[in-house]
């Protein structure tokens, strides 16, 4: 079978030599593409010469460099990891033997249970990734354990049919979810994970990256779950026009007056949005559910028993 190693880099001279040279002996019968994505130090070179495959993405973003890769690369099963040698590649077989003979379509390489909070020396990291792991195990009912995790192997299936959207690093937390929302087949191996070399410099932003990350999620909830989102925004708008509304009510049953229109106006405009929020969610659902029916045909039509959907 096919593999490919992709691995997408930005200013990673000090490191992706090693990378590649350590992917080549670990898979020896794989190709390694390096896309270089706008790197302004000796990175392609360095690539080139350690045996590796390199091309380049001019539009900068670690989703836009993937998005690249997913749709010119092909082979039948794929490797995906960084640059900046904090993965291990003798672990890469581990990745695939899910792939290749279970049929999985991605396997997540695990970091947060082993490794990865002994070696990350960034603290809010540590509790970015936790607070991600909560949103998308309370969201999407599921116990993966490592999220945003770089180390991932994938079937020819996922590659294919997954549409990339996110520019920036969010990309591994849509590949997450995209395939829970898909009923992928999915798996978790545990990798080691080592912090980045002496003279290796991350290019990850703690918050606005971090912030981009949470935008992300809420926005997939949005799109995936429009039915259970919008009845959320149902339920605060409704608890807010009822606050708004009871103390107008128990003055006028005292009174018999109405003194304050204007409040009562914004309580009953909050009710009427209440009740659009929430047809809007029914609506929203009966179009994703039709969404979801196609991908499963398409995916169908276009793969037959190579897809591996649970």
């Amino acid at each position: 079978m096919r593999i490919a190693v992709l691995l997408p880099c930005f200013n990673e001279e000090p490191t992706i030599g090693k990378v590649v040279r350590d992917f080549r002996a670990a898979l020896p019968e794989a190709a390694i593409y390096v896309y270089d994505n706008n790197s302004m130090d000796g990175t392609a070179q360095v690539a080139a010469a350690a045996g590796a495959i390199v091309r380049r993405e001019p539009v900068q973003g670690k989703g836009n460099v993937i998005r690249r890769m997913f749709r010119e690369v092909e082979a039948d099963a794929y490797i995906m990891a960084d640059g900046d040698d904090t993965y291990p590649a003798d672990q890469a077989e581990a990745l695939l033997r899910p792939v290749l003979e279970e049929g999985a379509d991605m396997v997540i390489g695990d970091r947060l249970s082993s490794t990865y909070f002994e070696q990350n020396k960034r603290p809010f990291h540590n509790g970015g990734n936790r607070v991600v792991r909560w949103l998308i195990r309370r969201f999407w009912h599921t116990d993966i354990h490592d999220i945003m995790t770089g180390y991932r192997a994938f079937s020819r299936a996922f590659v294919k049919s997954f549409p990339v959207m996110s520019a920036g690093f969010e990309i591994e937390t849509e590949m997450t979810i995209h395939a829970l929302d898909r009923r992928f087949l999915l798996r978790e191996v545990p990798v080691a994970y080592r912090d980045r070399p002496e003279g290796s410099v991350s290019k990850l932003n703690t918050f606005s990256d971090g912030l981009s990350v949470l935008r992300t999620i809420v926005l997939l909830y949005k799109e995936y779950r429009p039915l259970r989102f919008f009845t959320w925004l149902a339920a605060l708008l409704a608890l807010a026009g009822v606050l708004m509304l009871v103390p107008v009510l128990v003055e006028y049953f005292h009174t018999g007056l109405v003194p304050r229109f204007p409040t009562l106006i914004v309580a009953l405009f909050l009710m009427l949005a209440a009740l659009l929020s929430l047809f809007t969610g029914l609506c929203l659902d009966v179009i994703v559910t039709k969404d979801r029916k196609n991908f499963e045909l398409q995916l169908v039509e276009k793969f037959g028993s190579q897809s591996s959907i649970s």
